[in-house]
């Protein structure tokens, strides 16, 4: 086969594992409109890495025009990071792994060493030099944001989340393991401000990409995050 053809090829194939172009010829779906679920609002985050060994990858974000029966719009865009790990099924993932967890989550809220960028509807919450991330499994607020960092959560098993100054600029808490805790798969994972490199769990975007989404964002839109691969058993689409 002559390299020419095997590049179309490969390429072809590529482009229907995305979903990207229908056999029909059609216009490709948008991706949320591919996915198992979205949270049932009309707002939603995609953080899409190429695969589980990847530290890169896509954020999008997206509208839903025309209520629950109307067609997903992008809104905006901008380059992930993920944990140094790579990425992990979420259900099944083990805190220490550098791992950001796949699968489809709620926002409870947003925070930030940084006022909140003007237009922000989200619950903000301020960063203060007694705010602290449990992520002690032995501590009764583990994976909760606690002020003052209480007894039982040991200094060295917690973040002081003033002390990212760049990262924690702005954030939103990913709904990870949050509702119903359970100790040992993973605490403090929120989408937030890039920082030097990979991270080691969270996801995070440039500081205006970060702005940006905060603008964005809409409580009574019930906006939620979905993150996955492009294929495979992590498929964004299977969440």
């Amino acid at each position: 086969m002559r390299p020419g053809v095997v590049v179309a090829v490969l390429l072809s194939v590529s482009l229907l594992t995305l979903g990207a172009a229908p056999a029909d010829g059609s216009a490709p779906r948008p991706l949320p409109a591919r996915m198992a679920q979205t949270g049932g609002g009309t707002q939603l985050i995609t953080a899409v890495a190429p695969d589980t060994g990847s530290t890169t990858g896509t954020v999008t974000w997206w509208d839903r025009r025309g209520g629950g029966d109307g067609r997903w719009v992008r809104s905006g865009s901008a380059p992930a990071r993920f944990g140094s790990g790579g990425l992990t099924e979420g259900a099944t993932r083990v805190q220490g792994t550098n791992t950001t967890p796949t699968g489809l989550y709620a926002l409870p809220y947003a925070f930030g060493i940084e006022p909140a960028p003007r237009g922000t509807a989200y619950r903000y919450r301020p960063v203060r030099q007694d705010s602290w991330w449990c992520q002690d499994n032995a501590s009764r607020s583990y994976n909760r944001w606690t002020e003052p960092r209480p007894a039982d959560c040991r200094a060295t098993e917690a973040e002081h989340l003033i002390t990212y100054s760049a990262q924690y600029a702005h954030a939103l808490v990913v709904g990870f393991n949050y509702d119903r805790p359970v100790h040992g798969r993973g605490a403090g994972i929120f989408l937030h401000v890039d920082g030097r490199g990979a991270t080691a769990g969270c996801v995070s975007v440039p500081k205006e990409a970060m702005r940006r989404i905060l603008r964005w964002a809409e409580p009574a839109e019930r906006p939620h995050i979905a993150i996955g691969t492009s294929g495979g058993t992590t498929a964004i689409t299977r969440y």
